[in-house]
């Protein structure tokens, strides 16, 4: 418990300095399985861990080089059309909630809440386009871009070079009476969290790249700028898909003024959700996935609360950890005559 409120006192007391380091650890993680396999062929460990980190400076470089521009001008496009957005959901719900009337008669719908429904509805547009407009202008200070560039970059170099090793001398530090069960906690956890994270990587990418081809194919203006988004905000169970879903479904009512081509956009989102829970999931990761989607958003937005994006970076892997020893200890106690309570002998 004293080990635990340290760690909590300092994370909270260094949180605005942590998050590259913790970033740099995430990158250093998601390698080590490619490192090590390229250790086994005869390539030096610097050596693979330099080439590595290269490459995906070079990935992301070019990702951002290729669609920080489009993603650019998509964003002036709804800064520049947000108005006319504006005005056509207005129409298309008024349109629609007047025919809901006629059908279900003034007692059910009326003026007020067609007015409330209408009024509800710009409100989001215009927070859509203010959230945009901030996050694209004033999302990346310099610090941020040096923080991203180089200081990730060069701890995560040195962590992956060092992996093994410093996990060969943490293991040296456990109690040689507990050691090897926490090393087989130590697994489970490594088994939870890899599966999790190649889990979301595999739906964030290809949703991602999904939902903006598919966006875009329908006609939607800002369709590669909502598709990316969605896709990657699929890391938060359910949410994430239903904010991209909501945002979506409310710009392609301000653009087309139709139902049909909003419907063509949830059917989309249908198809999208559709392929991550009978294709990505079932086909590639299977039962391996232990964190029910409950807890990682519940740990996601505990962690976002007390520690900000810090906290978010950790949730996942705490939530794992803690997961694996609930269980172990829930095993134990299974086991245990305080739950299978044996018929008492003698008299």
């Amino acid at each position: 418990m004293g080990f635990a409120a340290v760690l909590l006192f300092s994370l909270w007391l260094f949180q605005g300095i942590l998050t590259p380091f913790v970033l740099a650890a995430v990158v250093a993680y998601f390698l080590d399985p490619l490192a090590t396999r390229l250790t086994r062929i005869g390539v030096r460990r610097s050596l693979a861990a330099f080439l590595l980190i290269f490459l995906l400076m070079a990935f992301t470089l070019a990702a951002v080089l290729l669609l920080y521009p489009l993603i650019l001008a998509q964003i002036g496009v709804l800064v520049q059309r947000l108005p006319a957005y504006i005005s056509g959901v207005g129409t298309l719900l008024r349109h629609g909630l007047e025919r809901l009337e006629e059908a279900l008669g003034p007692d059910m719908v009326d003026q007020r809440l067609r007015d409330l429904a209408i009024n509800q509805a710009a409100t989001m547009l215009s927070w859509l386009g203010t959230a945009a407009t901030r996050l694209i202008g004033g999302g990346f200070a310099l610090f941020q871009v040096f923080t991203l560039v180089v200081v990730v970059p060069v701890v995560a170099f040195y962590l992956l070079r060092d992996w093994q090793v410093m996990l060969g001398r943490v293991e040296s530090w456990l109690p040689r009476r507990n050691a090897s069960v926490l090393r087989q906690l130590a697994k489970d956890t490594d088994r939870v969290l890899s599966a999790w994270l190649r889990g979301q990587l595999l739906c964030c990418a290809a949703l991602g790249i999904f939902y903006a081809i598919a966006l875009q194919v329908v006609g939607l203006e800002l369709g590669l700028t909502i598709g990316l988004m969605a896709g990657i905000l699929t890391f938060i169970p359910y949410v994430g898909s239903l904010t991209g879903f909501a945002a979506a479904v409310l710009l392609a009512m301000g653009q087309f003024g139709t139902w049909n081509e909003v419907l063509m956009v949830v059917g989309v989102f249908v198809v999208g959700q559709t392929i991550e829970g009978y294709v990505i999931y079932p086909y590639l990761l299977g039962d391996r996935v232990e964190l029910h989607a409950v807890w990682v958003i519940f740990a996601l937005f505990a962690g976002g609360v007390a520690f900000g994006f810090l906290g978010v970076l950790l949730a996942v892997p705490m939530a794992a950890a803690l997961g694996v020893v609930a269980r172990y200890w829930l095993r134990r106690y299974l086991e245990s005559p305080l739950y299978l309570d044996p018929p008492r002998t003698g008299t």
